[in-house]
């Protein structure tokens, strides 16, 4: 086996990702050793990139939506197989002894790892991964298809449930219409919900893509919807948009953060608080997140909408997501 790989590599935060040789990494006790097929490129990779995320592991292989086929097992590995094909998420490691990890709220263990950020990840040919904290994948999807699901899917699904949990109707928002609400939304119409979509103010095109998927409404973030909302999701990394999702959500209605990065929020008068709404922020996920979610995706086929890119053009990957100009999500197929 070649001892040597490509990888884009950020070495500062701000630069361009470099294409590299990089060594193969060798699979510890509980790792496996992943030929990566495709790795999808998300906004919390834009935000390692910025500097938005502080303290990554540098340099670094950014990626954390990747999917391949394990190629080799460490010595303590069980329940994963050489020839399997596996998904690698965020979360990438937990202690599995701090009050959160035995609470059953790993997500927020407070020695945890996370692929493409304190750890390597997928914009690269191989990489390695903790095994018991990668996911079996639903044969009916490709490979592209996929690797949107395993962060856009599993972040989007758990704002939606903690959504869902406090929404007293079934009329909700979701602020930001990318990657992970064009997932989302196919869950929420099957589950009866009446979908609003905002997105960037003027942006009709993308407005006309979410009323395409199905969204009962379509307007701008600067925009009341026509109806109150029982609860919203914000997918957009701008704190303005909380003020203005509280004030479109009805009385007992609740506001979901679901990005791990988002600029301050701007005070607001209590009175769009008052009404016992609440504002809640989503972290991480969990493996029970993780096979919640892909039980669900077995059970019918989630439309993603990708656009591909080579590994070698992951800076342009980077770019377009930035600037809006990837409609659904952008993916590296290596």
């Amino acid at each position: 086996m070649k001892t040597a790989m490509r990888a884009m590599v950020l070495e500062r935060v701000g630069e361009p990702l470099r294409l590299r040789e990089w060594p193969i990494p060798e699979p510890r006790e509980h790792q496996v050793l992943i030929r990566i097929r495709a790795c999808g490129v998300c906004r919390t990779d834009l935000h390692v990139f910025d500097g938005e995320l502080p303290r990554p592991k540098l340099p670094l292989i950014l990626g954390h939506e990747i999917v391949g086929e394990v190629v080799k097992l460490g010595a303590s590995v069980a329940g994963v197989q050489v020839g399997q094909r596996v998904g690698v998420p965020w979360l990438g490691h937990t202690c599995g002894q701090c009050r959160f990890c035995v609470s059953g709220r790993e997500n927020l263990c407070e020695f945890a790892q996370f692929t493409g950020y304190t750890r390597d990840g997928g914009y690269a040919e191989y990489a390695v991964a903790d095994a018991r904290y990668v996911l079996a994948l639903p044969d009916n999807y490709d490979d592209v298809a996929v690797a949107p699901l395993l962060c856009a899917g599993l972040i989007g699904y758990r704002a939606y449930r903690m959504a869902r949990r406090e929404m007293l109707g079934n009329r909700l928002g979701i602020y930001g219409f990318g990657a992970a609400a064009h997932i989302l939304i196919q869950i929420a119409l099957r589950d009866g919900m009446r979908v609003f979509a905002f997105t960037r103010p003027g942006d009709h095109a993308t407005q006309d893509y979410a009323r395409s998927m199905g969204a009962w409404w379509a307007g701008g973030s600067d925009q009341r919807p026509p109806e109150p909302l029982d609860g919203a999701i914000l997918f957009a990394p701008a704190g303005e948009l909380v003020p203005a999702a509280l004030r479109a959500v009805e009385k007992g209605g609740v506001v979901v953060c679901g990005g791990i990065h988002m600029s301050d929020i701007p005070s607001f008068p209590y009175a769009i608080l008052w009404g016992e709404r609440v504002v809640r922020s989503v972290a991480n996920l969990t493996r029970a997140d993780g096979e919640e979610f892909f039980a669900k995706a077995r059970q019918f086929t989630i439309q993603t909408h990708t656009t591909s890119f080579p590994l070698e053009q992951a800076n342009e990957a980077l770019a377009a997501l930035k600037a809006g100009e990837i409609k659904g999500a952008a993916v590296l197929v290596v």
